[in-house]
């Protein structure tokens, strides 16, 4: 049994510490609030309140902590900034926050690492193979950026699709009697998605004592949206110079609108251009050898041989 080689040592050793952090960094969802009771007569029992807490809470979180930390000590400030900004553009500061995703990128390169230094340490003659172990732990390391970039991508495309509705319902509300605010809230708790999720944030900002104005613009940065952008340029201009709140809902949505179909037929004009390359390169060779092939062939048959 201990005669086993090094690298199956190391393997089931980077395997069984990968396993629980793995499965605390998949889980999104959040445990439910734990109500401690105590008195004036009871004196809290700290060891009582460790153990209280489950086997993720007391150790795969403050592993991944410093985890985290660790990567923070590496990673440039603009970098970090970057990730922050990718995860508000997603939607995913609750479940996914900096740190979480910082230890996740350090995870998987210390695991892919570690995988391909195992068969190194079979041949370490080979060096190729110490190479490719580093350029893996890169590109794990910088994987977790792809995804967060493609949801940020996807989330804002449903956004700006979704944005032209959402502002006819809000100027509806707005015409039939509701203040601004009131019909961002009665809009936001009815329509489900990346829209409603954000105005709801923005109108809780507002409630915490931020200006309209702030609320607004820190939405065109979560976001991250042009139309948004200029959506909230056009709330900000009307606001100081007192222009009626519906005509300027009313003119947005209309605008968007029309740059959605503009939009639209850009792509459609984009599409013959796209398809060039799949019949150069799929269709046209298969067509040739059909059309060609048995007059080749006949060719090859009919030509005297020596």
């Amino acid at each position: 049994m201990f005669d086993l080689p090094l690298r199956v040592w190391l393997g089931a050793g980077a395997i069984g510490a990968a396993i629980p952090v793995l499965w605390w960094a998949v889980s999104a969802r959040a445990h439910s609030n734990r109500l401690l009771q105590t008195t004036t007569e009871q004196r809290t029992n700290l060891r009582d309140l460790v153990l209280a807490q489950s086997g993720q809470e007391r150790v795969v979180q403050p592993g991944l902590r410093r985890l985290a930390d660790f990567a923070r000590a590496f990673t440039p400030a603009g970098l970090i900034s970057h990730i922050e900004k990718r995860v508000l553009q997603a939607g995913v500061s609750q479940s996914w926050p900096v740190d979480r995703v910082l230890g996740m990128k350090v995870l998987l390169a210390g695991a892919v690492t570690v995988i391909m230094l195992l068969q190194w340490v079979g041949n370490p003659s080979n060096v190729q193979l110490l190479f490719l172990a580093l350029f893996m732990g890169g590109v794990a390391f910088i994987l977790p950026d792809f995804f967060l970039a493609g949801a940020a991508r996807t989330r804002q495309v449903e956004i700006q699709t979704g944005l032209p509705d959402f502002l006819d319902q809000i100027t509806i509300s707005v015409e039939a009697g509701l203040g601004f605010e009131a019909a961002l809230g009665h809009v936001a708790g009815n329509v489900e998605g990346a829209m409603g999720m954000e105005i709801q944030r923005t109108l809780q900002d507002i409630r915490l004592g931020m200006s309209r104005q702030q609320a607004f613009e820190g939405l065109a940065f979560r976001t991250d949206v042009p139309e948004v952008k200029h959506f909230v340029l056009a709330m900000g201009q009307a606001e100081k110079l007192g222009m009626p709140i519906a005509d300027v809902l009313r003119i947005q949505s209309g605008e968007l609108r029309l740059r959605r179909r503009q939009t639209a037929e850009e792509e459609a004009q984009k599409v013959g251009v796209k398809m060039i390359f799949p019949l150069v390169l799929c269709i046209l060779p298969a067509l040739i050898i059909v059309l060609l092939a048995p007059a080749i062939f006949e060719l090859i048959d009919n030509f005297p041989s020596d």
